[in-house]
C-alpha cells in the first residue's frame, strides 16, 4: 500500500508520528532561520558599531517589548522545528517559545503607526489562533497536526511580519539595517 506525503512529513516520519518534518518544510525553516538571523544581526550589529541613524524615537515601551521578545524567537523556533520533538527539553523550550510568540504578538497592539492599526497588526489575531491551535493539537496528541500548525506559524505569523521589518522604509530594523 502506498502513501501519500505532504511536504511537512516524511515516510520515516509516518513510521515515527511527529519525530521529524520533511525535506521541503525543513529546508524552508533553515533558509527562513539562517536569512533572518542573519539579518538581525547585521542591523543590531550596525547599531552597535554607530554605523546605523539615531532610532531613540523607536524607544518606546511596547516596542521594545515588542523586540526584544520576538528576537530570539527566531532561532529557537527554528531550532524547535529542526531539532529532536518529543524530548523534555524541546517541550519546555516549546513553552518558552510560545509564549514569546504571545508577548510580541501582545505589544504589537499597542504599536501604532500615525495613530492607527496597519496592515501587519493582521498577524495578531492570527497568531493567536495559532497558538490556540498548536497547544489544542499538541494536547489532543494530534502531534501532525501540531507539526503542520507550528511550521506554517513559524513561516507565515513570525517570517513574513520579519520580512516587513527590514523591507517596509521607517520600520526599525529597516533603519538600522539599511540606514
Amino acid at each position: 500500500m502506498t502513501t501519500l506525503a505532504l511536504p511537512f512529513t516524511t515516510r520515516a516520519a509516518s513510521a515515527k508520528p511527529g519525530f521529524d518534518i520533511g525535506p521541503a518544510a525543513r529546508t524552508a525553516i533553515s533558509l527562513a532561520c539562517f536569512t533572518m538571523s542573519f539579518a538581525i544581526i547585521w542591523a543590531l550589529g550596525r547599531a552597535a558599531l554607530g554605523l546605523a541613524p539615531d532610532v531613540g524615537y523607536y524607544a518606546k515601551l511596547p516596542i521594545v517589548i515588542h523586540v526584544a521578545a520576538v528576537l530570539p524567537t527566531i532561532p529557537l523556533g527554528g531550532y524547535l522545528l529542526l531539532a529532536k520533538k518529543g524530548t523534555a527539553s524541546h517541550k519546555q523550550l516549546g513553552k518558552l517559545w510560545m509564549v514569546l510568540m504571545l508577548v510580541t504578538a501582545t505589544s504589537a497592539i499597542f504599536i501604532k503607526s500615525s495613530g492607527s492599526f496597519s496592515w501587519i497588526h493582521l498577524f495578531v489575531p492570527l497568531t493567536f489562533h495559532a497558538a490556540w491551535k498548536v497547544m489544542a493539537t499538541a494536547r489532543a496528541g494530534d502531534l501532525k497536526a501540531h507539526k503542520n500548525h507550528l511550521a506554517r506559524t513559524y513561516l507565515t505569523a513570525l517570517m513574513l511580519p520579519g520580512l516587513a521589518a527590514f523591507l517596509v522604509p521607517g520600520r526599525l530594523m529597516q533603519v538600522l539595517a539599511f540606514g
